[in-house]
């Protein structure tokens, strides 16, 4: 089993357009999420998977190994299923698709994401989440909010707050989800052809088609976070955090 750890990355964006080649302490964002990618212990390839000749030259000028795909692509996971067949990837193996806008990913988290292929060979997909310690991420949209059964996979993803606290007593762990994947290359051309579901359209979430369709999502709660670029403003936060580590 080979594990390809694959970035999709698209120039045009309505909120930050070029947003991978934004450069945060002096280096494009797309090269900090490849190089935090490659520094993954159970990834034998990263490939960034892109649209755009602008950001195809810049991987290529850092030395990452690039390919470029349809701008048809409707979605990261469409992009992601178009790259594996481009690299012509055998149905056992395991792709990560690893989010181009998390730039302080840690490695850790690629090989937590999957561990799970190794130990149950009936695992088809899974995803990450963290305990939320910003208490404005509970009620803000724009955080994905998990909840988990007592096997470790996931019950439903929301946009809104859940669990709800009815009696507003209740000790609540509440998890983020952070939208980094790994699945089965046959399980990922599955999930590209299946038609979207009813609480995708409603949610304005991917992975609820999944559950829709009656699949199982494993769910791995890292200890580490991973903050999202969505806007021009949010690289000097993501610099604040790098110089504080420093």
């Amino acid at each position: 089993m080979k594990i390809t750890a694959i970035i999709p990355s698209r120039f045009d964006s309505s909120r930050f357009q070029g947003k991978p080649l934004a450069i945060i302490c002096g280096k494009p964002m797309i090269q900090m999420v490849y190089e935090r990618a490659r520094s993954a212990k159970n990834i034998n390839r990263v490939i960034v998977a892109t649209d755009s000749q602008k950001i195809f030259d810049v991987v290529n000028g850092f030395g990452g190994e690039v390919v470029m795909t349809s701008d048809k692509c409707r979605s990261g996971t469409d992009r992601v299923a178009e790259a594996a067949e481009i690299l012509r990837l055998d149905e056992n193996d395991v792709i990560v698709n690893v989010q181009g806008d998390q730039p302080l990913m840690h490695p850790e988290c690629i090989d937590e994401l999957v561990r799970p292929f190794f130990d149950d060979p009936d695992i088809e997909i899974s995803t990450l989440a963290f305990r939320i310690i910003k208490e404005k991420e509970i009620t803000d949209p724009k955080d994905v909010k998990v909840v988990i059964d007592n096997n470790g996979d996931a019950l439903y993803f929301s946009r809104s707050t859940i669990p709800f606290d009815q009696n507003q007593k209740e000790n609540i762990n509440y998890y983020k989800h952070l939208g980094f994947y790994a699945y089965t290359y046959s399980f990922l051309q599955k999930f590209r052809n299946m038609p979207a579901g009813k609480l995708e359209k409603i949610e304005k979430l991917e992975q609820l088609r999944v559950l829709e369709h009656g699949y199982k999502i494993k769910v791995i709660v890292t200890a580490h976070d991973s903050p999202e670029v969505d806007i021009p403003k949010d690289i000097k936060i993501i610099e604040e955090i790098i110089n504080k580590e420093c």
